[in-house]
């Protein structure tokens, strides 16, 4: 399954020497008792370390630059306890490289209101300092999370935790490796792109391979680990009865046994974290790989179809900041244009992942109608009703631009027995004509990421933090406000 180093997030405390040292010991004691709570409750996914009270320029830049070199540093919080004049801050701020999060909280949730005096007001400052503080951070124009709220609130962890799995998944920039066999499908505009700039921008490298690469680590699949892995599709997947006994759908569904170990072991090599695959490409296969791509999905490797590096990066992306829970790669592929309930039905020709399965998938072997090759086995199931959000990067002529759309998936109801797919069903907001009006305006692309774990505000924070373009379709979005919205950005974000 998807796993991720133990990264560790630093706690920096605001003050100035001019409180002397029995208030900056105070205000060091808070601190970490502050820390040691988060950590306590158990709900954050990565520990809080705290480093120390900050006081002076030199040592809040040489924190900075140290918190630049440790690779098990995925970000910086800071909390300004005090009056911690924001002049200090310049140099350190100008320095770190690392996701920032000012949590604006303060020791006490309560004011001690029969015992209040000037003293207890000189040492909790935070709303005071707080401000200060965030004039300059936005003075700098660098990207920050800004938390409000009492640290024992659970809606404040809760955000805190959300922004620290965003932050691990631009750590992990750098360990997200896509291995592209073949190319993307040709003449397609919206799959191809500049791969230079995504290492630049987000620090994902892409590599190319021709199908042989993977034909050959194939024929080193050997019977044993191959009938090990059928038993392991018996227990978790209903078969078709022909699979019972030798024949085409038995050896069908063993090909692809022979593709998911395949493949994994040629990703493990290289230590790729995701992968593409192109129809137009299958020299030497006798299938598209189907349920192969979809179970390495389902242990957090990103995918897409006809060579889409860039979605299957973001797929790896949003996999790492949802745990790989509730998140696939994902297609608008036809309309229910019925008035008043109107939907989309998302699938792809065989590659969505079984997290987002409402059902026990099945196991079917079907002609693919494209590609010219044998009938492929894939999994096959409805999805999962909720809250979602369906997400695209497309590139926009050097820079980046991400759309996501707030969407509400609804379980499937009516039978398709002649589709073997996996199929999801959704109604985006506010509504299938004006979101998909408002996708249109924006270039989305048709290749998305699909999730019901990742958020709205985690991407917008992604985005920030990649300094890239984010635009959101949700209940409140009008054509000519999203229309002068691109203008707008386009006028920010020209390089």
């Amino acid at each position: 399954m998807l796993t991720v180093k133990p990264y560790t997030f630093w706690f920096l405390t605001g003050s100035q020497p001019l409180y002397g040292e029995e208030t900056l010991n105070e205000v060091a004691d808070n601190s970490k008792k502050v820390v040691e709570g988060l950590n306590k409750q158990g709900d954050l996914p990565f520990r809080i370390e705290f480093k120390e009270v900050v006081t002076t320029p030199d040592r809040i830049q040489t924190l900075a630059r140290e918190a630049n070199a440790d690779l098990n540093c995925a970000g910086v919080i800071t909390w300004m306890h005090t009056f911690s004049p924001a002049k200090s801050w310049i140099a350190g701020l100008q320095a770190l490289q690392t996701p920032l999060l000012h949590l604006h909280t303060q020791y006490n949730r309560d004011i001690p209101w029969d015992t209040i005096d000037m003293d207890f007001m000189n040492t909790n400052q935070s709303a005071h300092g707080g401000r200060e503080y965030g004039f300059m951070v936005s003075r700098l124009g660098i990207a920050r999370k800004v938390v409000v709220g009492h640290w024992q609130n659970a809606e404040v962890r809760s955000k805190i935790s959300n922004w620290m799995r965003t932050a691990i998944a631009v750590a992990e920039g750098s360990n997200i490796r896509v291995a592209r066999f073949g190319d993307n499908m040709r003449n397609v505009a919206v799959t191809d792109g500049d791969k230079i700039e995504a290492q630049m921008t987000f620090g994902w490298t892409v590599d190319y391979y021709g199908i042989g690469d993977l034909v050959e680590e194939m024929g080193k699949v050997t019977d044993e680990a191959l009938a090990e892995l059928y038993e392991e599709y018996l227990s978790l997947y209903e078969l078709p009865e022909e699979a019972n006994k030798p024949g085409p759908v038995r050896d069908s569904i063993l090909y692809q046994g022979k593709i998911e170990l395949g493949l994994k072991s040629f990703l493990a090599k290289g230590n790729y974290t995701a992968f593409t695959t192109n129809f137009e490409d299958l020299h030497g296969m006798k299938q598209l790989p189907g349920l192969a791509a979809q179970r390495l999905m389902a242990e957090g490797y990103g995918f897409a179809g006809e060579g889409d590096w860039r979605t299957a990066a973001l797929l790896r992306m949003m996999k790492i900041i949802s745990n790989n829970k509730n998140t696939s790669f994902m297609e608008d592929y036809t309309y229910h244009l019925e008035p008043g309930n109107e939907m989309i039905l998302g699938s792809h020709m065989l590659e969505v992942c079984p997290t987002v399965a409402a059902t026990k998938p099945k196991i079917v072997v079907h002609p693919l109608g494209i590609g010219g090759k044998e009938d492929p086995a894939r999994l096959v199931f409805d999805g999962k009703a909720g809250d979602a959000i369906n997400v695209t990067l497309v590139e926009m002529g050097g820079r980046y631009r991400m759309i996501i759309n707030e969407v509400m998936a609804e379980q499937p109801t009516k039978a398709t027995p002649n589709l073997p797919v996996a199929k999801v069903l959704w109604k985006p907001a506010p509504s299938l004509s004006e979101a998909t009006e408002a996708w249109i305006y924006a270039g989305g692309a048709h290749h998305t990421v699909f999730s019901f774990d990742v958020t709205t505000e985690q991407l917008s924070d992604f985005a920030e933090m990649a300094n890239i373009e984010c635009l959101v379709i949700d209940e409140n979005t009008k054509s000519r406000q999203f229309k002068n919205e691109l203008k707008w950005n386009e006028v920010y974000y020209r390089k």
